[in-house]
């Protein structure tokens, strides 16, 4: 039997942060089960930053190189392919919850087009059952069904009873665990999945927002953890310290206000000037927000078994990017540290018991979501994909050949302000880098700015940049060349395997 896809997207959620990934504080019970269910991929990398890029990889199949989405509001290409149309051509109608900030390609509409004043539209072929951007329109409203009173500002839910504090704590806001919009997508996905015929296969996409900012969530969660207890945050001594460090950094740093995580007083006031118990408060809370997802993610799984779907149904669990939370001085997702790109993945094929209960530990990226899936439907891609079929893995098999590093991009050209450019003497588009990352060494390389190289075995908090060290160029040229070699190969191949010839086209990839 075709199987039922149902692609579960957590956003914004560090690829630690797990049980699987063997984190000393965060609970994830739900999520454990799942992965002894399934194979779990513990160096999983995301491909571009932040969500619109991600998910355009994620969707695509394509490295940010090809699908040219850099910033939230980049149109995607009306030409590339993506998940929901290939799946929708071998007879899947790939639904909906939550959003996929995927701004439409204005060549394709008309200049009074309300969509292009957006970049949260819904990618092509997916039919939006509950469709929840970032108004959170469909939430409140879906509130005050349950009996509460808005606001006058909706968005003063989030706050505690005593309103907006001057730094992060870990007080609830005015609802309850069963009210978070993870609990509504969910409960609107359980309200849905009985009415999906028994004799064809159906395909769910729930992209839930949480643990996203804002950085506030309900009891018992908020006070699940300790913001005292956990490993101390990977940066410099200083703020000043880590600016030292690159010139995009010290921009980064000297820009990022608190008020765009927290309801704050002092919403102007710097992350990098919070008082260390700011940040152990943003954490704990952080870690709440995960294990509330864990819970509703438990919810859909017994909801799954109820209506007999659990063994009939390939699940995917993953992120579109991962976090800082406090490491190097900074929150949200940028640049090029580890925190902000390394995310988890957990796959259950229930047809491949063999795979169940693995961890898997070589490097895979967000782009082999799409060919995994499609190859699991029996679909194909139109047009090559940069990502390879993680289906070896969960049969439990090693495949014999496959990559040894991981790759992202980061794009912090600002379109409409310009602020970048001007702050750090840029042209447009030489506001780029480009990372490669193996077991020991990750690279950068920026297309305006210095590179910087890291030792990650002597240096694992990424911490001291040795692209100028003499006992390092050798490593510096052969991870550029690297780089260089992994960009060429996989720069745009639509038509490259063709050539017109007196007998007419010849596809080489046929």
């Amino acid at each position: 039997m075709t199987p039922n896809i149902l692609l579960i997207t957590a956003d914004q959620w560090r690829g630690d942060c797990l049980g699987p990934a063997g984190h000393p504080v965060v609970r994830t019970p739900a999520i454990d089960v799942l992965a002894d269910a399934g194979t779990c991929f513990l160096r999983h990398y995301a491909q571009a930053a932040p969500c619109s890029p991600a998910r355009a990889s994620l969707y695509t199949g394509l490295y940010q190189m090809n699908h040219r989405v850099l910033r939230n509001g980049t149109p995607l290409d009306a030409r590339h392919d993506n998940l929901a149309r290939a799946l929708g051509r071998v007879g899947y109608r790939p639904t909906l919850f939550g959003y996929t900030d995927q701004a439409v390609d204005p060549r394709t509409t008309t200049p009074d087009d309300p969509r292009l004043t957006t970049y949260e539209e819904v990618l092509p072929g997916f039919t939006a059952e509950v469709k929840l951007p970032e108004d959170n329109a469909a939430w409140f409203a879906w509130m005050q069904g349950r009996g509460h009173k808005l606001p006058a500002d909706p968005w003063d839910l989030f706050l505690p009873a005593g309103g907006r504090p001057a730094l992060p704590t870990t007080q609830p806001p005015r609802f309850s665990q069963d009210e978070t919009e993870t609990a509504f997508l969910t409960d609107a996905f359980l309200d849905w999945l009985p009415g999906q015929p028994k004799d064809g296969p159906w395909c769910a996409h729930i992209s839930f927002l949480r643990p996203h900012p804002p950085f506030v969530v309900p009891e018992p969660f908020n006070a699940l953890y300790d913001p005292a207890a956990g490993p101390a945050f990977r940066r410099a001594a200083s703020p000043g310290e880590e600016a030292a460090q690159h010139p995009y950094l010290a921009y980064w740093l000297e820009r990022t206000a608190g008020g765009s995580f927290c309801f704050l007083d002092e919403g102007q006031r710097l992350v990098a000037d919070w008082p260390e118990e700011a940040f152990r408060n943003v954490r704990a809370t952080y870690w709440g927000m995960i294990s509330e997802v864990d819970r509703q993610i438990g919810r859909l799984v017994e909801g799954l078994k109820a209506a007999g779907a659990w063994d009939d149904t390939i699940i995917v669990l993953t992120s579109d990017h991962g976090e800082m939370m406090g490491d190097h001085w900074t929150l949200g997702k940028f640049g090029y540290f580890d925190q902000a790109y390394h995310i988890p993945l957990i796959v259950r094929d229930p047809r491949h018991p063999e795979g169940f209960g693995g961890r898997v530990t070589a490097f895979t990226e967000a782009v082999d979501v799409l060919p995994t899936v499609l190859q699991a439907a029996g679909a194909e891609r139109a047009g090559p994909a940069d990502g390879v079929s993680l289906a070896p893995f969960l049969r439990g098999e090693t495949p014999a050949a496959w990559r040894q590093e991981a790759h992202w991009e980061f794009d912090f050209r600002e379109v409409s302000s310009g602020r970048s450019q001007s702050a750090l003497g840029l042209d447009l588009d030489d506001c780029s880098l480009a990372v490669i990352r193996d077991a020991r060494y990750k690279y950068v390389h920026f297309a305006g700015l210095p590179p910087l190289l890291f030792d990650l075995q002597q240096d694992p908090d990424e911490l001291r940049n040795v692209v100028e060290d003499a006992n390092y160029q050798a490593v510096r040229v052969a991870m550029a060349e690297k780089l260089l070699a992994w960009r060429s190969r996989h720069l745009d191949r639509t038509l490259t395997g063709l050539s017109l010839t007196p007998g007419g086209p010849y596809d080489a990839r046929a």
